[in-house]
């Protein structure tokens, strides 16, 4: 790993390529509006796990999934850059994007894991990640979970990433 002095100023990271294939592949792709797992079918989801606007009626195409992402990804980057004021990764930005991508904008500037950050504790930011391991009432990282096993196995991959443990292509 490199040292801090190698870390780039937040304004000027945008999600990798990778990045991005990792994000749609963590969120899965649906043609047809679903529940969403926690809130159900008030706040359905659609394509790459957009919820924004849409309804239980809706249907999408893999091509306007993608264009829908990207303009969701750019929301939860301008969220992330309002929060952290530290110098990032490339690594570590990817995974800050898809955490608050998954968990919301203001939750993530709401969490330990930006305190950490903020305080240059990188490590302390990048382990806070596992602190988001519910849906709903479910703790996903019980042992024989089954209600959501993918979303922990996601967690542990995004911090190990963070960590710079690992990378998007090698998972």
């Amino acid at each position: 790993m490199t040292d801090a002095n190698n870390r780039s100023l937040i304004a000027v990271l945008v999600l990798s390529a990778a990045g991005f294939v990792g994000l749609a592949l963590d969120e899965g792709y649906t043609s047809v509006a679903i529940p969403d797992p926690v809130l159900g079918t008030k706040v359905p989801t659609i394509g790459f796990g957009t919820t924004e606007g849409v309804k239980m009626t809706d249907t999408t195409t893999p091509p306007k999934a993608m264009q829908r992402a990207l303009a969701d990804v750019s929301k939860y980057e301008g969220a992330v850059k309002r929060c952290v004021h530290v110098p990032l990764y490339q690594y570590e930005y990817d995974a800050y994007i898809n955490l608050a991508y998954n968990i919301g904008g203001n939750a993530f500037c709401n969490s330990t894991l930006v305190k950490k950050a903020n305080a240059q504790d990188y490590s302390g930011a990048c382990n806070a990640i596992l602190q988001w391991r519910k849906v709903g009432d479910v703790d996903c990282s019980a042992p024989g979970s089954k209600a959501c096993p993918g979303l922990w196995k996601r967690r542990l991959r995004l911090q190990a990433q963070c960590l710079g443990q690992t990378t998007e292509a090698e998972q």
